[in-house]
């Protein structure tokens, strides 16, 4: 290692072939050994992701000699360059971005002191000059040897986390370990990225699992990808290798703009604004229980047909992710009648209100798309607080102010009518489909209850209950009354759906809602 104490007189000469030196050994800083197993798991080294996630040749690193501090106990003979995370600054297609990559290889990726200080000044940096911040995790923990500093080093990443939260985009690529209090600062940040079979995320182990209550199960099954993609919904989007992960974290970022100071990001359209979807006519079947694909719509309607879904494994009953529409980025939320028919419940209302509120903080309009027969009924749900969840959604939707355009496509039904982006929660544009149904509920449910004195008394019962289904169906299974009185702004033809919703954008586009004078809001959490 060479020796900064020892520097003399040296010529500029020499000089220059001292820094080269020091760079070069900041650059190997984890041992032989360490860089060969962290390889053959087929993973990239730290400097290497930054690397990739930035354009070519635009990574700038920061903090490239510092160094952890004595004594600590037992590390006084290594002391690393850079300690054990690389951090600095580059480009994404052009626009500015800070960025941190820990680095397994030294000290298992620890945090220590100086490792903490390095992360929260990028942090800072990129609060101050308006930019997204990514932050690649591969670490083993605080660094024991530095006890109570590490933690506090945690704490002060947390507290930026959340100082930056809708101010600037912090996206997290959990690329290996990310254990015990660790995880709170990408499960903080507005999305997370895993890479499958490499990447674990659990406040604690499987042995700690093991020995406390006496589960058996493994990394994977813990806190995998696969597991925190479709089961917990902390993962937002999973990738088979590293590489695809740094590319999905590229286009991610092509969707969101710099801060909460800068209008959602516009790339002028090659997909014909006026293109028409002829397919879209005849997408909805006339039988009411018989399920379609929502995400066929979608990728009718954006430009290009191109459509990057968030959470895609997780509350698979409602669809949420990004696109374009006339080159404008926005977020689409739809009801998926393939799954659960649509219905909203505890973890779909969770994760629509996220993307919602996500969208909304950086000035993303919102595209909804209405299928949706109501909430699951049940005690799993009541008594998980279906009441508490479905809130959270009617209070994501009534606090945007973004652009909200919203297309009821069949079922809107119910309290859900209300919380899918409806009039009366102030969507600026509403449209139906003439297969739309807005009612209080479906018809069989309404006409039992309405007229079950009469179905009673009836001679035959049946008989009449298809006669009062069908003439329920007439008057309120169909658009035209919420349209007569203005809850639906026009009844369009389906294949008419992505001009239309693209002329409201551009009229919505430039909308300006005062807030009401507060600290902040009390969502029901």
């Amino acid at each position: 290692m060479a020796q900064t104490e020892k520097r003399g007189h040296e010529t500029t000469e020499e000089k220059l072939q001292w820094l080269a030196e020091l760079r070069d050994e900041a650059r190997h800083a984890g041992s032989p050994k360490s860089v060969a197993k962290h390889r053959a798991e087929g993973k990239l080294l730290a400097r290497e992701r930054a690397e990739r996630l930035c354009d070519p040749g635009s990574f700038v690193e920061l903090d490239r000699f510092v160094r952890h501090r004595e004594p600590n106990f037992g590390m006084l003979e290594r002391r690393p360059y850079g300690d054990a995370v690389v951090t600095g600054y580059g480009t994404v297609f052009g626009r500015r971005v800070f960025v941190f990559s820990q680095d397994f290889t030294v000290f298992g990726g620890s945090l220590s002191e100086v490792f903490a200080e390095k992360i929260c000044k990028v942090m800072d940096m990129a609060a101050k000059y308006g930019c997204p911040l990514i932050g690649i995790n591969d670490s083993g923990g605080a660094r024991i040897q530095e006890g109570v500093v590490s933690l506090a080093g945690y704490a002060e990443i947390f507290w930026r986390n959340v100082q930056s939260s809708g101010v600037i985009p912090q996206i997290s690529l959990v690329m290996g370990p990310c254990a015990g209090g660790a995880v709170y600062s990408p499960a903080m940040t507005d999305f997370v990225l895993m890479v499958e079979g490499t990447s674990y995320m659990f406040i604690t182990g499987p042995d700690v699992v093991k020995t406390v209550t006496g589960e058996e199960v493994t990394f994977e099954e813990l806190g995998g990808a696969v597991t925190h993609a479709s089961k917990s919904g902390v993962a937002h989007l999973t990738a088979p290798d590293e590489e695809s992960a740094l590319e999905d974290a590229r286009y991610l970022l092509s969707f969101l703009p710099q801060s909460n100071a800068h209008p959602a990001p516009f790339d002028e359209p090659t997909d014909p604004i006026d293109r028409e979807a002829p397919e879209l006519d005849n997408l909805v079947p006339d039988e009411p229980t018989k399920p379609y694909d929502i995400k066929r719509v979608v990728s009718a309607v954006v430009d290009d047909g191109e459509f990057l879904e968030i959470q895609p494994l997780f509350a698979e009953n409602i669809v949420c992710g990004f696109a374009r529409l006339g080159g404008q980025s926005v977020g689409i939320v739809g009801n998926q009648p393939k799954a659960l028919a649509g219905v909203l419940d505890i973890s779909s209302s969770e994760k629509a209100a996220r993307f919602v509120r996500t969208c909304d903080a950086f000035n993303i309009p919102l595209v909804t798309f209405v299928d949706v027969p109501g909430f699951l009924p049940g005690t799993a749900q009541e008594w998980g607080g279906i009441i508490r969840h479905g809130a959270k959604l009617l209070y994501a939707y009534c606090e945007a102010t973004v652009p909200k355009l919203t297309v009821i496509t069949r079922k809107a039904y119910g309290g859900a009518y209300d919380v899918m982006s409806s009039k009366h929660v102030r969507a600026d544009f509403n449209f139906a489909w003439p297969s739309a149904e807005v009612a209080v509920m479906g018809p069989d449910g309404a006409v039992n209850i309405i007229f079950r004195h009469e179905l009673a008394a009836a001679d035959d019962p049946d008989a009449r209950r298809a006669e009062l289904i069908a003439e329920y169906k007439e008057r309120f299974a169909n658009p035209y009354t919420a349209a007569e009185r203005g809850y639906v702004d026009e009844v369009i033809e389906p294949r008419r759906t992505r001009p239309v919703l693209i002329d409201a954008l551009r009229t919505a586009i430039t909308k300006r809602e005062p807030r009401p004078p507060r600290k902040h809001g009390n969502i029901p959490l």
